[in-house]
């Protein structure tokens, strides 16, 4: 029984992180199509989506059935917790993805305006805290989790950098508001996508250390 009970673990751990790299690669080629403007891999990215949904609802039933047949406690209790939550913000990046590419698409059939935003910073950032934190969670590394969440507030600053600088393009060139409000929708995508790496961070500490670090700002604030 209990070895019965440690595959099903092993198995689900599997699937997690193979969640993981799909939707690794799937943001990796949505920051290709705003780099490039490419409105056909924006496409592809687009009809990939329901593969996400579809191994996200997997995940979640299994650990469901493994919590229902088991009763697992303690650590094996905290790491499918851990994991339904990951999992969670996993098909929430993949949406962002998607949302990124849908924003590309509308930009690729616009008229051009002679305002490009540079999303390289923002967009490299996003794509290490995700990478960083899918590490943390391999290899249960709390450390590399806490540096995660301290490269979020980076990730905001650019997001409101961008808004400024976008806002001050609408009313300089009010012939493009269509296509910077798209641009400006883009950086949200991206601060969104930041926000979830940092969620499966705090994930990946209450696993390893136990502590939940959700909302630990504004308490500290609040003090």
């Amino acid at each position: 029984m209990i070895q019965h009970f440690h595959r099903e673990l092993d198995k689900i751990k599997k699937m997690i992180l193979s969640l993981s790299a799909l939707v690794e690669e799937r943001v990796h080629l949505a920051i290709i199509s705003v780099m490039e403007n490419d409105a056909e891999i924006a496409l592809n990215i687009i009809k990939s989506d329901q593969e996400i949904d579809a191994r996200e609802v997997e995940i979640e039933e299994e650990c469901l059935k493994v919590i229902a047949l088991h009763q697992p406690v303690a650590i094996d209790l905290r790491f499918l917790i851990t994991v339904i939550k990951i999992n969670s913000d996993l098909e929430r990046i993949g949406d962002q993805a998607v949302n990124i590419a849908e924003r590309v698409q509308v930009i690729a059939k616009q008229n051009p305006c002679d305002f490009v935003f540079d999303y390289t910073v923002m967009a490299d950032k996003a794509q290490q805290m995700l990478h960083d934190s899918l590490d943390a969670f391999v290899n249960l590394d709390s450390d590399l989790a806490h540096r995660v969440i301290e490269m979020d507030d980076e990730v905001d600053r650019l997001q409101s950098d961008a808004y400024d600088q976008i806002k001050q393009a609408m009313e300089d060139k009010r012939d493009c508001l269509s296509y910077l409000i798209n641009l400006l929708l883009v950086s949200r995508h991206l601060e969104r996508l930041a926000d979830h790496a940092t969620n499966i961070a705090e994930e990946i500490i209450f696993l390893v250390e136990g502590e939940i670090v959700r909302h630990s700002d504004e308490k500290e604030r609040k003090a």
